[in-house]
């Protein structure tokens, strides 16, 4: 392939210029309408002729957004590191479906789920019967494995040189040893790939706590988010109308956008070294 000309570098750069413009635009004008107080316009569209972190105060010296910012994580460290066991664990034991009986049948069972779903009713009396109703673990426990993300550490496992293993078997590993000796530490990409994937879903998880949630005070960050941003309610629900009022309705809800959003973008910067390199060798076999 030829290096591309002059002209057809500078079109490259002002393209990517413009999509990450397009693309850091919305989360800069949300911060920046966070941080405007009542009576200041944004000049040029972005930025303020004066910020306060009034909004955050605000809606941080209630109970309502710190229990919600606590239960979002809680909810997703617990279900991450659950799901990144579970679906490791599963993608080893279907690495050898010519060894364990029956395993080709759980492969093509955990392929059928990708393709078809139960519906949301029996989703829900499912978990009415098992008690999980109003309970952190009806979040969790429903999608605990992710056949897409099984796949994506299947296939990585099965990349992995079958000498290995069976030199470590023949010096008396057994499976256990193999997987928590071998495979995992030859897999930390691909297991941060999926790690990330089931945080980003646990997070934003809000269907689920609009569903089985009847407690308010279990909500996590999304649900509150909705009730405040999305659906307006009163911004006096944030349990200090005294700082609320000096803020505009508006700050209020860019506030709590920024705050059920920034946690969670945090963990990117450092995953992103293994994101390229786990996706692709997960994803390609042979």
């Amino acid at each position: 392939m030829e290096k591309p000309g002059p002209i057809t570098q500078a079109l490259k750069v002002l393209a990517i210029a413009i999509i990450v413009l397009l693309m850091l635009y919305p989360f800069v004008y949300v911060i920046m309408a966070s941080m405007t107080p009542p009576g200041e316009t944004l000049r040029f569209g972005v930025i303020p002729t004066d910020m306060t972190l009034d909004a955050y105060r605000s809606v941080l010296a209630g109970r309502i957004i710190p229990r919600a910012l606590m239960v979002s994580i809680g909810i997703t460290a617990v279900g991450t590191v659950l799901s990144v066991t579970f679906t490791t664990l599963l993608a080893f034991g279907l690495t050898r479906t010519r060894e364990i009986p029956g395993s080709k049948g759980v492969l093509y069972l955990v392929l059928f789920t990708m393709l078809f779903g139960a519906g949301l009713i029996p989703n829900f009396i499912l978990v009415k019967s098992l008690g999980l109703l109003n309970s952190y673990w009806a979040l969790i426990l429903p999608g605990l494995i992710s056949a897409f993300n099984m796949l994506v550490v299947r296939n990585f496992f099965m990349q992995i040189p079958q000498e290995l293993t069976d030199s470590a078997r023949i010096d008396g590993a057994s499976d256990l040893q193999v997987f928590g000796k071998i495979m995992l530490p030859l897999s930390k990409a691909v297991i941060a790939v999926v790690a990330l994937f089931y945080a980003v879903g646990y997070w934003n998880n809000f269907f689920s706590a609009l569903i089985y949630l009847q407690d308010t005070s279990k909500w996590p960050i999304q649900m509150v988010l909705n009730t405040y941003a999305v659906q307006g309610s009163p911004i006096s629900n944030i349990e200090n109308p005294n700082a609320a009022g000096s803020m505009t309705p508006q700050a209020i809800q860019m506030a709590i956008v920024v705050l059920a959003t920034v946690p969670i973008l945090c963990v990117y910067p450092f995953a992103q070294r293994f994101f390229t390199k786990g996706v692709l060798t997960g994803a390609i076999k042979g």
